[in-house]
């Protein structure tokens, strides 16, 4: 029996594994609602929140990303830019967009849509960042305020995993903090916007925490660190990396990979995950589907925090609350 077993055996006495499917878009309405409170609270005292995107060529899943953020954007009445950038744009193209953005009092917030181009050397681009308009926490002082427990923004796609998995938790009547100090977390996957802040975050909730990548399945161990998992994170980039053999039964699984396949008979393009969800179901107490599970509150956590910086940045109050652990 998994430590995350014995927690729920001796809350809820003996039951027999139930896999349900966590649903992301429900999560994702109920925190909309909460930012567009805080959007109308700064809109009350003259404030309109400011989000601007930056993308680099054409890559697929950047520009469905784009996409969607546009949408929102314009459903919470905040103020939205796209500059778009070919993909032969020089580094130094990109940093005077990034200055000009810096410099402009009515952008709160500025994203880097990944991936950049291979001449685009990233730490440099983002530490030229304004770190108070760093919504992603990707400038070297985010990072680091981050992993001393302390962040300024919490990175919105780890954010969502622990937001979902507080959720889950909430609605099944399990104690969070109980649960997290009994359970082993494996992450799969080491970014810098996803793994290591997702690793830093499972720490601040006291679980044990494991870390390990794609290469893992290269030398034939990766299921050895997955089946140790209460819960498993995966955010690795690879479709269908896990499968049935690298789940331990009763774990909860997270996938928050987004990887555009096309179909070679229609040519259609579509998005799947990490994991290959109805291999892995029967075994898992709880999953994330993609579509709909982390990606949805992906997207509202990143206008959280646009809240966040317009209020920072005007000193204005509002309710809405903040959680700096997700």
């Amino acid at each position: 029996m998994t430590a995350a077993e014995e927690i729920d055996h001796d809350l809820a006495g003996p039951h027999p594994i139930r896999s349900e499917l966590i649903d992301g878009r429900a999560a994702a309405k109920e925190l909309k609602d909460e930012v567009r409170v805080g959007v109308e609270q700064l809109r009350s005292v003259g404030v309109t929140c400011g989000l601007a995107t930056i993308m680099v060529g054409e890559d697929y899943a950047a520009g469905a990303y784009e996409r969607r953020l546009r949408r929102l954007a314009a459903d919470l009445a905040i103020g939205y830019r796209h500059y778009w950038l070919a993909a032969e744009a020089g580094a130094e193209d990109v940093h005077r967009v990034v200055r000009q953005l810096n410099a402009d009092p009515a952008v709160h917030g500025i994203l880097l849509l990944r991936p950049l181009p291979a001449h685009i050397a990233e730490p440099e681009l983002f530490a030229q960042l304004d770190p108070h308009k760093d919504i992603e926490a990707l400038h070297p002082e985010n990072v680091g305020l981050l992993a001393l427990g302390t962040p300024r923004y919490v990175p919105s796609t780890p954010a969502s995993v622990f937001h979902l998995l507080d959720g889950w938790l909430d609605s099944t009547g399990r104690d969070r903090a109980r649960f997290y100090r009994g359970a082993t977390i494996v992450v799969v996957g080491r970014s810098n916007n996803v793994g290591k802040p997702a690793i830093a975050l499972g720490q601040e909730r006291q679980a044990v925490v494991v870390s390990c990548d794609e290469w893992a399945s290269h030398t034939g161990c990766l299921a050895e660190h997955t089946l140790r998992a209460d819960v498993l994170v995966v955010a690795a980039g690879v479709p269908n990396l896990i499968s049935a053999e690298h789940v331990s039964e009763g774990a909860v699984v997270v996938d928050v990979g987004i990887n555009p396949v096309t179909d070679p008979d229609t040519g259609r393009t579509r998005l799947v995950g990490d994991v290959d969800l109805p291999a892995v179901l029967h075994l898992t107490r709880a999953a994330t589907p993609v579509p709909g599970g982390v990606g949805p509150v992906t997207d509202v956590w990143l206008m959280r925090n646009i809240v966040l910086a317009a209020r920072a940045a005007t000193g204005s109050a509002g309710s809405g609350g903040r959680d700096d652990r997700g």
